[in-house]
């Protein structure tokens, strides 16, 4: 199936390991930029704003400024990072790949340590973690990214599917890990087991019990809100499950899906028509153009499964943890994916899930967390087996020279979290209540940068 303009081999091209692909580790933070009086997010416009932070990274980082419609929204360092803004003002810095987790770790940490530093000039706090604990939705001051209104009115067009889109742009922040495949077998191995892994390593994560400075018993907010962002871009890779995936069955899929929004032939996004990519590939768009490479190339960036499948593999399930923790992240998935015993291992253990059993616990563990039943399993159980797995995973890959020694003590705050059965929500829900006194600023004083 394909046109002139966009072939089976352009589709699948996004998709293949390149032919130098290796096995590296790419991490990005997403952190809220945050008053630490009141927690709540900072503007974009004004001296303390956070065009003001922009232009300052600019004048004193090596870096290309990135524009939005004439608007600063980002700075592309010259090291292969990258500094950008997301829609309620969180902050995204990328860090350039890694060979091994401690070098990806510390090259983000330095950086957030010194973006932290630059945002105490303009009386700013560099919030890590998984959701801006302290606005709502109607506070958010939104950034001027153009694609932001389509989003938000396409999520709304959703009615109650839609209902949590505009929440996940404002309020959500991450930890992602991009990992590479290096192969079409070694692609299915991968991403088999990600996708199945991701709702227990969800569920373990779990960290944003907050909203508007309020407990209401949900342990992850930003997971609520994935569930009601366009179920059909979002949640489980369905066909990754397949023992025998292969790249066309990925290909498939993502064609199934309809478009957000596209670029036309003068530059401006519009809306896309409301018809899967396949279709637009048949019929074209509202004013007869067809796709193009690039308007696939954006169509999977609209896409935000648990597992994002392009040249790279991005892990985007779980909640970010709190700055002193984030270094379990990446360790987790670099120790079950880059170690084969543990990735077979891990494939095992989960391989008898169902998909509708796997969904069923992606739409408990935001109020149940390690209480999540999975099939008839507790997952509090798989979870501290895929910990157990990456940290031997971690171990090997200490043996043959491709990680430091300190790097499976990376893992140690999960077995934390594994003995007293308390997630990091329950942790900081906890001193949210007690030490923190429910004071905003007591709970920025203790989780920033």
């Amino acid at each position: 199936m394909g046109t002139a303009g966009l072939g089976r081999d352009d589709l699948r091209s996004l998709l293949e390991a390149p032919p130098t692909a290796s096995e590296r580790i790419g991490l990005e933070i997403e952190s809220g930029v945050v008053d630490p009086r009141t927690g709540l997010a900072a503007p974009y416009r004004g001296t303390n704003g956070l065009r003001a932070v922009l232009e300052a990274v600019l004048a004193e980082w090596d870096g290309k400024a990135l524009f939005d419609a004439g608007e600063l929204t980002g700075v592309e360092l010259a090291d292969g990072g990258l500094i950008g803004l997301e829609h309620g003002g969180q902050l995204e810095y990328s860090g350039p790949p890694a060979a091994d987790v401690a070098t990806a770790v510390d090259e983000v940490r330095l950086a957030l340590v010194r973006l932290a530093e630059l945002l105490r000039r303009f009386g700013l706090a560099l919030l890590p973690g998984a959701y801006l604990p302290f606005d709502r939705v109607e506070t958010i001051p939104w950034v001027p990214l153009s694609r932001g209104p389509l989003m938000r009115d396409h999520f709304d067009g959703l009615g109650e599917a839609g209902s949590g889109g505009a929440r996940i742009l404002s309020m959500s922040t991450c930890t992602q890990v991009h990992l590479d495949h290096l192969s079409e077998d070694d692609l299915a191995q991968k991403v088999r087991m990600q996708a199945a892994a991701s709702p227990v390593i969800a569920a373990l994560l779990v960290n944003s019990p907050l909203y508007g400075g309020r407990l209401d018993g949900l342990l992850s907010h930003r997971s609520q809100d994935w569930l009601l962002t366009d179920p059909r871009r979002c949640g489980l890779v369905r066909p990754a499950l397949r023992e025998d995936v292969r790249i066309d069955d990925i290909v498939d899929w993502a064609l199934s899906i309809p478009m957000i929004y596209h670029e036309d032939g003068a530059g401006a996004l519009r809306p896309a028509p409301d018809r899967s990519f396949a279709a637009l590939l048949r019929d074209g768009f509202a004013d007869g153009a067809r796709p193009l490479p690039h308007h696939w190339a954006a169509h999977l960036t609209q896409i935000w499964t648990h597992v994002r499948i392009r040249r790279t593999l991005e892990l985007r399930a779980a909640d970010g943890p709190a700055y002193r923790n984030f270094q379990v992240v990446p360790a987790l998935w670099t120790g079950l994916s880059y170690h084969a015993p543990s990735r077979a291992a891990a494939w095992e253990l989960l391989r008898g899930y169902t998909v509708a059993q796997l969904h069923a616990a992606t739409t408990r563990f935001p109020a149940e967390g390690l209480r999540t039943v999975l099939g008839g399993d507790r997952v509090h159980e798989v979870a501290g087996e895929l910990v157990r797995l990456a940290r031997e995973g971690l171990r090997a890959r200490v043996a043959a020279g491709l990680e430091r020694p300190e790097v499976p003590a990376y893992l140690d705050p999960l077995d934390e979290v594994l003995h007293t059965g308390k997630t990091f929500a329950e942790q900081c829900a906890d001193r949210w209540e007690t030490d923190l006194r429910r004071d905003p600023r007591r709970y920025v004083a203790l989780f920033r940068v």
